[in-house]
């Protein structure tokens, strides 16, 4: 039972607090879906698929990880310099997990996805899932497809633009992961922002405005999922707490004012 609409109360200027309020949107999340029976149902189905998919990422990931590692940067033979490539080892398993865990189970989830969103926009209040018409389904669909072409398109350019840190021995491939790890933050926030924004149809700028002008915000939001992916148990949780996130993220951004209401549908 909700007796309260979730929607977070969010300041309509950036401030400090931001990036504290967008790691608290996964508690609220997650919350949520505790309280509704509904979210929970179809959560607990995410949650099994999710686990199938990271057991059999983390196999994947670490069987090949030591070679790929190995073809950048050959494993030294002083302690030291094994010392270093084990560490580069481990934060390119940790990033490559991490866009893995972002890629594989969304695209097996990919029906859920809307559902679980609108049924957090149903208990925000002020919202009733739309009717099917194949009209909808056929223009939901195209922007969809564009707005997911457009953030792997981002995603893999981010991550091509660090890759010559690997040519500074050593220390590069640590910088690539550090700073591959932030952009990863910042393209998950973006992948579960767009999820709501897309069921309304508004354009990939906007997802990249609020990027833009709500950073910490979204930093904040895509830390908490980041961080997710390494807690036992709950990780298998955190594409639909993630979901959820986002679409009250989504509202509460409307209501603060930075986001316009959702641009009405063709006929």
């Amino acid at each position: 039972m909700i007796r309260s609409s979730p929607v977070p109360a969010l300041p309509p200027r950036s401030s400090l607090s931001d990036f504290v309020q967008g790691v608290s949107l996964l508690g609220r999340a997650l919350g949520l879906i505790f309280r509704a029976p509904k979210l929970f149902a179809l959560s607990a189905l995410c949650a099994l698929v999710t686990l199938v998919s990271l057991v059999a990422l983390v196999w994947l990931i670490g069987h090949y990880t030591p070679q790929l590692v190995g073809a950048l940067f050959p494993r030294p033979e002083a302690w030291y310099g094994q010392a270093l490539w084990y560490l580069v080892l481990a934060l390119t398993f940790v990033v490559l997990l991490v866009v893995g865990a972002n890629t594989l189970p969304p695209l097996l989830l990919a029906p859920l996805m809307d559902p679980l969103s609108e049924t957090t926009e149903e208990l925000c209040g002020g919202y009733t899932s739309p009717p099917f018409t194949l009209g909808a389904f056929f223009r939901g669909m195209a922007t969809g497809v564009g707005h997911t072409l457009a953030r792997v398109f981002f995603l893999v350019l981010g991550l091509t633009v660090l890759l010559p840190l690997h040519l500074i021995p050593g220390l590069g491939s640590v910088l690539w992961t550090v700073l591959g790890s932030l952009w990863a933050m910042i393209w998950m926030a973006g992948e579960h922002l767009a999820a709501p924004m897309t069921r309304h149809l508004y354009p990939f700028a906007e997802v990249r405005r609020m990027l833009r002008e709500r950073r910490a915000l979204c930093l904040g939001m895509g830390a908490g999922i980041y961080l997710m992916l390494w807690v036992p148990v709950l990780n298998t949780f955190f594409l639909p707490v993630a979901v959820v996130a986002g679409t009250l993220l989504y509202r509460g951004l409307i209501a603060a004012g930075n986001l316009p209401p959702p641009p009405a549908p063709a006929p």
